[in-house]
């Protein structure tokens, strides 16, 4: 029997009531029907190994029996309140216990919010307007953090390029903008500029790793200033590390934010900072003028925390991190071997929880340095992995704990197809 509505038709729906035929966040030519353990279904039926996971919240896998098992147990107790729940606070509880920074959280229900929010926090609480930002660097969609997201030319530091329509020039004014990775440069820019409130930085900046003592750097510079530092850690929290990157770096902000996993696949996110820093959420505490206003309808979302405690649970486990640090080494390494073996120059960038390759011989330092050297190359490769039943990000691979033999199996005859189709233009898919 033909099947009612097929991708492309699905596609064409799209079209008529979305913009770009999308939701805005990946590619609109897929529509995805159905996520199980560590493979994901399109409306025509094709199925892939999932290296997208939802942008990084799935790193248990789709449809985890113990998390589906909390979410079910707490759907018929209700949904959602507007008002404190025992899930909301056993989930702050447990973040508090696991992050080094967090004495207090605030739930909100997005990444991009909680970033929002920690930069008003940090403003509130020191007095100053300017927040240092690293060019490249992701967090979220507020005015501000749309400054040299990825500007299309290149400008002089500290002055900062909208990456969006509707921002006003005065935002750009209270942005300073850094070269990741350049200590000597922070320095620099802090000397030179007084009335900075904070620093806010992904301590991966999307897949590029810190080197060795800039974190320590950004803090020690921090205090030296009496600047706050903001760990983006939306990605990074609970992947990285259980603790996240302050776990696995040993460097401890002022204030974080974290998301994607908290939620256990549901909108939820968070920031937290110590006691004295929320203070500012606490009206009667803090007094009107200081007091930062901050509600949302679904913050503290029962059914949200209830994934995120199992979540959670699952990743406190021994053993956990090693084997998602694994499967992560093992995924880098049939990728170099198979481009290394073709000569192709590459270069693979990241961590082992979350990286993707270049195609470059250059090392990769910050947003200038991390690009392909042919951008075609790119987009022939993974063109070529996703018609190999491999589905991830043009600039990113999150592993998860649901892989299995099977799916790297897979993964490496795709990898070699992709390798193929980047020398001789083999792309087709096997039967």
């Amino acid at each position: 029997m033909q099947k009612l509505n097929t991708q492309a038709e699905w596609m064409m729906r799209a079209q008529a009531v979305l913009p770009a035929g999308g939701f805005g966040n990946f590619d609109p030519g897929i529509i995805i029907a159905k996520g199980q353990g560590s493979r994901v279904w399109d409306e025509d039926g094709n199925e892939y190994v999932d290296y997208l996971i939802g942008s990084g919240p799935m790193l248990l896998g789709h449809g985890h029996p113990e998390v589906m098992e909390a979410v079910l147990e707490q759907l018929p107790k209700g949904m959602t309140f507007f008002a404190n729940n025992t899930k909301g606070i056993e989930l702050a509880e447990a973040i508090c216990e696991a992050v080094p920074c967090c004495e207090q959280v605030r739930f909100v229900a997005s990444g991009g919010e909680a970033d929002m929010y920690a930069i008003r926090l940090a403003r509130a609480y020191t007095g100053r307007d300017k927040i240092l930002k690293f060019e490249g660097g992701y967090h979220g969609m507020s005015a501000e953090a749309q400054m040299s997201l990825a500007p299309a030319k290149q400008v002089n530091f500290p002055q900062a390029v909208p990456d969006s329509a509707g921002i006003p020039q005065d935002v750009a004014d209270q942005m300073v903008i850094a070269p990741f990775n350049d200590l000597e440069a922070v320095a620099t820019l802090m000397s030179e500029t007084p009335d900075i409130a904070a620093i806010i930085v992904e301590p991966l900046q999307r897949i590029i790793p810190a080197t060795p003592g800039f974190l320590q750097g950004l803090r020690d510079l921090c205090d030296r200033h009496g600047v706050l530092l903001i760990f983006d850690e939306i990605v990074t929290g609970f992947r990285l590390a259980y603790g996240g990157a302050q776990e696995k770096y040993g460097v401890v902000p002022d204030i974080c934010t974290l998301g994607k996993i908290i939620g256990g696949g549901f909108p939820l996110a968070a920031l937290g900072a110590s006691a004295e820093i929320m203070r500012h959420f606490d009206k009667d505490a803090i007094g009107d003028d200081k007091w930062l206003m901050q509600l949302g309808t679904l913050s503290g979302n029962p059914v949200a925390a209830a994934a995120g405690l199992k979540t959670m649970e699952v990743l406190r486990r021994a053993g956990t991190y090693d084997t998602l640090r694994a499967h992560g080494a093992t995924l880098q390494k049939m990728q170099s071997d198979a481009l290394g073996h073709a000569g192709i120059a590459h270069r693979i960038c990241g961590d082992e929880t979350l990286f993707d390759l270049y195609f470059t011989d250059a090392a990769c330092r910050d947003y200038r340095t991390a690009k392909h050297a042919d951008p075609q190359m790119n987009t022939r490769y993974n063109t070529s992995l996703r018609r190999h039943g491999v589905f991830k990000s043009p600039g990113k691979l999150y592993p998860s704990l649901a892989l299995t033999d099977q799916d790297f199996e897979l993964t490496k005859n795709a990898v070699e197809a992709a390798v193929l189709a980047l020398t001789d233009g083999g792309s087709a898919r096997p039967d």
